[in-house]
């Protein structure tokens, strides 16, 4: 489900994945939740039990339907055999219109098991559903008029981009939107690359993790939220949005305005359309504004700086600056980085930088799950043919999914898998400690394990990273790697006062004596 997940996240394309009845379909339920919260089109064909059978103690039959209607847009049960190309069509449709999201096509096993010559012309697709946005839909005239009016006289306009900008594949008309009208471009994990992290308007992360953008939140006199839900982590636990700031919120699905504040205008629309019309209601950006563009890329600048001797850090164990340092300059401007859920999406997601603008970051941020990171990598390698794809997991993470190694092995898939091995549940670890002091740990001890060599048994190429110096070349062993995967076990601190970002903005709670990273 994870697989498809991705596949779908990286192509535009919906994803497929099937199931049988009862484990297989329960199983899907937290690939599903992801899907679901972070508007990813998947199908997923469930078999389910003979009706002339069902509540007679069938083998492994459940409830399955009851248990994932919850998580997904849509349940479509085939109760007869020619219907089935119509419920084929109606459940890609579902999957990919609106705000896309997975629907579940329920066939017991009596329909699978059926016969029906079905005319030729019964099988034909809706060219619409076969990638997102299916439709592109506007608001309506006097909302556009009011958001083109309060950004006409904002000095300090900030624009704060999440997921829907690439599920509305935007990403191109964020950054051309910003650019002609000089508004900086603040982003969550998922809305990375809603603008190039290189690029002198990109604000980065803000929420619980940010670099310089949730200072310019507080100074900002107009925010437009674009494709983005401003959830807890975003929004810094709903603390972040200064009162009695404009406020303007754009997205596809009406039911998230208003869930965590009161917009000032609602935008219900698709990202791209809404953009595009709005673009024509505003004049090119102001001379007032200048200084204040100018003033984010030299803020971003001296951030840089700033982190620089952590970046470039000769320190062992690695330390998670410079690997991700190290991924930024190897990683090709169209390569694709997925991240597993927590320790791993949170460091990727403050210090990972796009090239371009376009999805290049593929986090599970619907559901945050733990054990993305190699289902994950394999739905991108499928979707990103010729493209570099590296996916960054822990330890955790990678023993939760680890035998989907021979998957990829099997379907000769040539992606980099970065575990960090910090002998620990990293993220849990580290809050224990933030919240309880030294020695305060409960199950979040992991047994210390060589990934390296565990992949070379699974038919992986295997590489131990104990040293800074040794990423690089690890990274280029991948590289050259093209018909497997290439396993970089990566050695980090086992200090949990530095395994969280220091821009974490619970920081604060530390006790006197502590550290963190």
């Amino acid at each position: 489900m994870f697989a498809a997940d991705a596949y779908a996240k990286t192509t535009g394309r919906p994803g497929a994945v099937d199931a049988t009845l009862g484990p297989g379909a329960t199983n899907l339920a937290t690939g599903l939740a992801e899907a679901y919260n972070a508007g990813t089109p998947v199908v997923a064909l469930v078999g389910d039990a003979h009706r002339a059978h069902a509540w007679k103690n069938m083998t492994q039959e459940a409830r399955q339907l009851e248990l994932l209607r919850p998580v997904c847009k849509e349940v479509i049960r085939v109760e007869r055999i020619e219907r089935i190309p119509e419920l084929v069509r109606r459940a890609f449709t579902v999957a990919t219109h609106g705000r896309p999201g997975p629907v579940v096509l329920d066939v017991p096993e009596d329909i699978a098991h059926d016969i029906h010559a079905f005319p030729a012309d019964t099988f034909h697709a809706d060219p619409a559903s076969r990638r997102i946005p299916a439709l592109r839909t506007r608001p309506g005239l006097p909302e556009l008029h009011a958001a083109a009016k309060l950004l006409s006289k904002a000095n300090r306009p900030l624009m704060l981009c999440g997921g829907g900008v690439h599920l509305s594949d935007a990403a191109a008309t964020v950054q051309a939107f910003a650019e002609a009208l000089g508004i900086p471009v603040a982003h969550t994990m998922s809305g990375k690359g809603a603008i190039a992290c290189t690029h002198p308007l990109s604000a980065g992360l803000f929420g619980r993790y940010s670099r310089i953008a949730n200072d310019l939140i507080a100074k900002a006199d107009c925010l437009f939220v674009v494709g983005c839900k401003l959830g807890e982590v975003a929004t810094r636990r709903y603390d972040l949005l200064p009162a009695g700031v404009p406020i303007i919120h754009l997205d596809i699905l009406a039911e998230e305005f208003d869930r965590t504040t009161a917009p000032t205008v609602r935008l219900w629309g698709d990202v791209g359309a809404t953009l595009d019309e709005l673009r024509t209601l505003l004049s090119a950006r102001t001379d007032g504004r200048l200084a204040y563009a100018a003033e984010v890329g030299e803020r971003m600048h001296t951030w840089r700086e700033s982190v620089s001797a952590k970046l470039e850090s000769d320190d062992t164990p690695v330390g998670m600056a410079r690997l991700l340092h190290e991924v930024n300059a190897w990683l090709p401007e169209d390569g694709v980085l997925v991240a597993d859920g927590g320790f791993a999406a949170h460091w990727s997601g403050l210090l990972f930088d796009t090239k371009r603008a376009g999805r290049g970051f593929v986090p599970d941020r619907g559901f945050a799950s733990i054990g993305y990171g190699i289902p994950g990598a394999i739905g991108a390698a499928l979707g990103a043919r010729g493209r570099q794809v590296v996916s960054l997991t822990g330890d955790g993470g990678c023993n939760m999914s680890l035998g989907e190694l021979e998957t990829a092995v099997r379907m000769k898939l040539g992606f980099a898998l970065i575990v960090v091995n910090n002998a620990a549940s990293g993220y849990i670890k580290a809050l224990q400690h933030l919240m309880y002091g030294p020695g305060s740990y409960q199950s979040s001890d992991l047994n210390e394990t060589n990934y390296a060599t565990v992949a070379q048994a699974l038919g992986c190429q295997g590489v131990r990273v104990e040293h800074p110096g040794q990423i690089r070349e690890a990274l280029q062993k991948a590289s050259a790697c093209t018909d497997r995967p290439t396993v970089i076990d990566v050695v980090v601190t086992r200090d949990p006062a530095h395994m969280l970002p220091g821009v974490d903005s619970r920081a604060a709670k530390i006790k006197p004596g502590d550290r963190i990273a």
